[in-house]
């Protein structure tokens, strides 16, 4: 009876096993194969997991913290591995490395002895090849990631979008259970939005407001159904605006081998730096930025001039101006919206402009670490004084540029 009791437990157990679905797209780095034990573990146990459909189905063995691979399918050769401690955290779970289409089957977990061997769950792996390709150009309003699977499904289905490269960061996540709500990164703060009625339609598509360039790169679209995590993968490509006529011209430039000089008075065609002119005497002048509305309240703005030295012009951070933070130079000389962050309007108004004044200015989005910046160029012409024919002293305006133009990303 007593020798009966360890079989008869793993009976009960394999007759409760989880079949359960996961889906990957080929070329990931990874996939996880979930195994939760929680049975009674025989003398001298063996954690095996297998697929029926090859020979030798052995996929990875481990027996006593050691893995014992002598028998695995060479197909899975340096790509399989195991918690060294899995008979004791009774965590089975098999991470498989670089999975191709060809590992698409039905895998099953079990665990025995040299007597027993019974199943504990089975898993259906499915890699897909394939991937949808998402096109928009910059400056658009929104864009969707489409996401669609079977209509209504269960009140605790969780639906995660992660932009997976250049590194992972959570986009956007819906699900009725607190403990499972993940902070998105400050890049898509108020950014993202999803259908009310996904969970009945099926339709869990992500919109994505004010797409730029450095939202490109893959998403991940995981549904936990149930027991069930599947994923679909959707490409996006943000295309920088770009001119069809300076393209031509473009094109015109590289075959006709122009001189610098006329690449030089074009160059502003083809940099995303605001040009802002204004004659010295002008009462005011404004360096536009307009972003997204309803910025982090938190949000620190912070308004600087890059060359030709650095110095701070405006700083505006938790909720109020801080003139104290301010160069002397602009020292009651600069004001901002005060609804700046509810508006997104960032723009800062400059009074009584003087040439020496002209240079790169940059604007910096701030909740930790940059999430908003544009670069403007700002040339204040000054007024000189010739003598003409009458003897007669008058104004006009320079033409003189003080500092070179600089290239940078805008927003």
């Amino acid at each position: 009876m007593k020798m009966l009791l360890p079989l008869l437990l793993l009976v009960l157990v394999s007759q409760h096993a989880i079949s359960t679905v996961v889906e990957v797209y080929e070329g990931e780095i990874s996939v996880l194969l979930t195994c939760q034990y929680s049975g009674f573990i025989p003398e001298n146990p063996t954690v095996l997991w297998t697929r029926n459909d090859l020979n030798p189905k052995s996929v990875h063995l481990q027996r006593e913290a050691k893995d014992d691979l002598k028998g695995q399918n060479q197909n899975y050769r340096g790509r399989t591995s195991m918690r060294p401690d899995a008979l004791d955290t009774l965590d089975f779970s098999l991470t498989l490395r670089k999975p191709t289409k060809t590992d698409s089957s039905n895998y099953t977990c079990s665990i025995g002895n040299e007597r027993k061997e019974l199943k504990v769950t089975e898993i259906q792996l499915h890699v897909k090849g394939e991937q949808v390709e998402v096109k928009v150009e910059e400056g658009s309003e929104s864009v969707i990631l489409p996401c669609k699977t079977t209509s209504d499904l269960p009140e605790d289905t969780t639906v995660e979008w992660t932009h997976s490269d250049p590194e992972l960061m959570v986009a956007q996540v819906h699900s009725n259970n607190s403990d499972h709500l993940k902070q998105l990164d400050n890049l898509y703060c108020g950014r993202g939005k999803m259908n009310k009625d996904l969970l009945r339609t099926g339709d869990l598509s992500l919109t994505l407001k004010y797409p730029t360039e450095r939202d490109s790169g893959g998403y991940i679209c995981t549904i936990y159904r149930d027991k069930d995590i599947l994923r679909q993968k959707v490409v996006l490509q943000v295309k920088e605006r770009f001119p069809s006529w300076a393209k031509a011209l473009l094109v015109l430039l590289v075959l006709l081998v122009v001189s610098g000089g006329l690449l030089y008075h074009f160059r502003h065609y083809f940099m995303s730096v605001c040009q802002v002119e204004v004659e010295e005497g002008a009462e005011s002048v404004q360096l536009p930025f307009k972003t997204t509305q309803n910025l982090p309240e938190d949000a620190e703005v912070v308004w600087i001039c890059k060359e030709p030295e650095y110095r701070k012009v405006h700083v505006y951070e938790n909720g109020s101006v801080q003139p104290g933070e301010q160069h002397q130079v602009y020292k009651y000389r600069t004001k901002m919206n005060e609804d700046l962050l509810k508006t997104g309007d960032l723009s800062v108004t400059l009074k009584h402009p003087t040439e020496r004044d002209s240079g790169r200015y940059e604007c910096d989005v701030r909740r930790n670490g940059r999430i908003r910046y544009k670069t403007v160029q700002l040339k204040v012409k000054g007024r000189v004084q010739v003598q003409d024919q009458t003897g007669d002293i008058r104004n006009r305006s320079s033409s003189i540029d003080p500092t070179p133009l600089m290239a940078d990303q805008s927003v």
